[in-house]
């Protein structure tokens, strides 16, 4: 055997697999930098966590049974990457936007609607219970549009000022690759939940166009101009608080003097009685002042200032 043949198999056999250390990676495609920019995507996630607490009271209220809604994501990225991250069959309600083209977009499971429906009509569902995914009947779908205007509520007070275009529940698809809420390279801002309603817990999605929520969040990195740095240094200084002290002349003392001071000593001052006391800032003195009283605290009256040139 040579010594090819000697070394292969230990170059080909597969490393040891480590279980329960498996790590997440998000593929990046660099041509098409879609990704938001951490500030961002800290004020996203902020009200879109507000979303779900919201979205789950509402839920509670209406379907009767303990829910909660909790934000996993937020990310940007293109609708047809969205689209095709949805399954084939699924429940999505398409919210026009006023004034913008595009639509944005609540997914879920049809199944885990057709779920809050029986329990809004006094049913009972079980994590054992399998229903169909199959579209609503027309008395279903009301009452899931009625979930939906619930939400859209919620949604426009969690984001605030972020979402300033009006917003309203449409129609309903649900075959997301038939869905056309959007032009294919259109950027979306994308926020996963899970929802659970009782024992059953299934995700959804809301997709909202990025055109109507990035200009609201301003620049990244806000840069001004180095025209008029001489004012904004001025301005900057003139806000910058600074410690006041009205101060004696000093005495001075030896040394030995000052190590022998006991309790009771006194120390004589060379400022005279009828002489303001200095006005210092920083140690350098910049006037002079009085010594007054406004109500139950001791002030200074400012008697004399004084210039000086930089």
């Amino acid at each position: 055997m040579t010594l090819l043949d000697q070394t292969a198999p230990s170059v080909l056999k597969p490393a040891p697999t480590r279980t329960g250390s498996a790590r997440s990676i998000e593929v990046y495609d660099f041509r098409r930098p879609t990704t938001l920019a951490r500030e961002h995507s800290r004020v996203l996630e902020l009200g879109f966590e507000t979303f779900a607490r919201q979205w789950g009271t509402q839920l509670t209220a209406k379907v009767r049974v303990l829910s909660q809604v909790t934000c996993d994501q937020v990310e940007m990225t293109t609708y047809d990457d969205f689209a095709a991250s949805l399954p084939a069959t699924t429940a999505m309600v398409l919210c026009p936007l006023e004034g913008v083209s595009a639509k944005a977009v609540i997914q879920f499971s049809s199944a885990a609607a057709l779920g809050w429906v029986t329990h809004m009509l006094g049913g009972n569902t079980h994590a054992s219970t399998v229903l169909p995914e199959r579209k609503f009947t027309p008395i279903e779908q009301a009452l899931v549009r009625r979930l939906m205007d619930d939400a859209l509520e919620d949604l426009r007070y969690s984001l605030g000022s972020l979402l300033v275009t009006p917003i309203s529940v449409g129609g309903f698809q649900y075959n997301s690759q038939f869905a056309q809420a959007a032009a294919k390279s259109d950027l979306m801002i994308v926020a996963s939940f899970e929802i659970r309603v009782g024992e059953l817990a299934t995700p959804a999605t809301l997709a909202l166009p990025a055109e109507i929520l990035l200009p609201q969040l301003g620049e990244t990195n806000p840069t001004s101009t180095a025209q008029n740095s001489s004012e904004l240094i001025d301005a900057q200084l003139a806000s910058v608080p600074v410690d006041v002290a009205l101060q004696f002349l000093p005495a001075q003392m030896r040394p030995t003097a000052v190590l022998d001071l006991a309790v009771g000593d006194l120390i004589s001052l060379p400022h005279p009685a009828h002489r303001p006391l200095d006005m210092t800032v920083g140690g350098i003195s910049v006037g002079r002042a009085a010594v007054g009283a406004n109500g139950s605290r001791l002030a200074g009256i400012i008697v004399t200032t004084e210039e000086r040139l930089a």
